[in-house]
């Protein structure tokens, strides 16, 4: 039966981008510890440098963590702290 709804939807870019640096961010941990690395202090490495030496290559880690600007992934780390701070 087809959709007869003609309704706009909208479409939030912003939070299409905040999930998807998410969604980064776990594939990326979840590769670090696969590995035996301490993720969180080699994701800070990387964030700290922009020497990508800090991501492990492995499951494409470090080619997928450089699809996202530094800048984009502090500012949704920092946010997510402050955000769960206010609870």
């Amino acid at each position: 039966m087809p959709d007869n709804n003609t309704s706009t939807r909208v479409f939030d870019t912003d939070e299409f981008q905040r999930e998807n640096i998410k969604l980064i961010m776990r594939t990326v941990y979840n590769a670090l510890t696969e590995r035996g690395y301490n993720a969180q202090v080699q994701i800070v490495g990387y964030l700290i440098t922009n020497d990508p030496a800090y991501i492990s290559n492995y499951k494409g880690a470090r080619t997928l963590i450089q699809t996202v600007d530094r800048d984009e992934i502090l500012k949704e780390l920092v946010g997510s702290y402050l955000n769960k701070k206010d609870e």
